[in-house]
């Protein structure tokens, strides 16, 4: 990673079109902006060795696929040093999609994606609560997600 990377306003918008639709030609993107295609590739390049574009992804409809339940759960540990072990457990389980360190009420919290509010209880039940390292947990069923955006550049 380059940390001495300075953005200006082409990688801005470089940015901001590949956030839109990763699958942009650069020769359209070097139309859009008026520079060569070379260039957009080598500003591309440079922000990839920055660290600041980590890969490109296919974005999924988690309802399209039969999951139809979002919770997210706080979760406090029995101890600080139980976060290693418990954050290795939880992340063999496929149905915690996301995962974070926290301050305040919850050692962690994760995003759980299930089919069904049983498939929920059995995830929470038989494989959240059964990890040795987790003391208790709070769980927050999401009801809908009207905003999804990243970070602008």
């Amino acid at each position: 990673m380059d940390a001495s990377f300075q953005r200006d306003q082409l990688d801005n918008q470089i940015l901001q079109a590949l956030m839109q639709d990763a699958r942009t030609p650069f020769a359209e993107l070097a139309k859009r902006f008026g520079v060569s295609a070379g260039t957009i590739h080598v500003r591309v390049e440079k922000m990839k060795q920055a660290g600041i574009i980590t890969g490109a992804q296919i974005t999924v409809n988690p309802k399209a696929l039969g999951y139809d339940v979002c919770c997210f759960i706080g979760i406090n540990l029995k101890s600080a040093g139980d976060y290693p072990a418990a954050i290795a457990k939880l992340n063999a389980l496929e149905e915690v999609v996301e995962a974070y360190y926290t301050t305040g009420n919850y050692s962690v919290f994760v995003k759980v994606m299930c089919q069904s509010i049983d498939g929920l209880q059995h995830v929470l039940i038989n494989r959240i609560q059964s990890i040795d390292e987790i003391q208790s947990t709070e769980t927050l069923i999401s009801l809908q997600n009207p905003i999804v955006r990243s970070v602008k550049p």
